[in-house]
């Protein structure tokens, strides 16, 4: 299953849905061109909605980290969401868990943002 992302503009925030398989770094290069753009617009806040998230590798967890990494450095936080089981255990594993905040819904991850502004 192919990878393909979507992008939600919101008043406060940017929610990213994720779909598919992220397990090649060329499957990420639209998805990452798209969330510098947002960031470019002085978006700084955003969820990241792995509701259709298959699978993800070591590829798909550096976007993450890029993607934290990048809204941390302009002042803003990435919460993630709707985390499937499999991908839940990856992050255990590797311990991102505990750099994350994960929340079980967008509606969750949405009141996380509103606390942190």
């Amino acid at each position: 299953m192919e990878f393909t992302h979507r992008i939600e503009e919101k008043k406060d925030h940017t929610t990213l849905f994720f779909k598919g398989n992220l397990i090649e770094k060329s499957q990420a290069i639209e998805l990452m061109d798209n969330f510098q753009e947002s960031l470019n617009k002085g978006v700084h806040n955003y969820v990241i909605d792995m509701t259709e998230l298959g699978y993800m590798n070591s590829t798909g967890l550096n976007v993450l980290i890029n993607i934290l990494t990048k809204a941390r450095k302009n002042g803003g936080e990435a919460v993630i969401c709707n985390v499937p089981q499999n991908i839940r255990s990856l992050m255990l594993i590797t311990k991102l868990n505990n750099i994350f905040t994960v929340a079980d819904n967008e509606a969750a991850a949405e009141k996380v943002l509103l606390k942190e502004a």
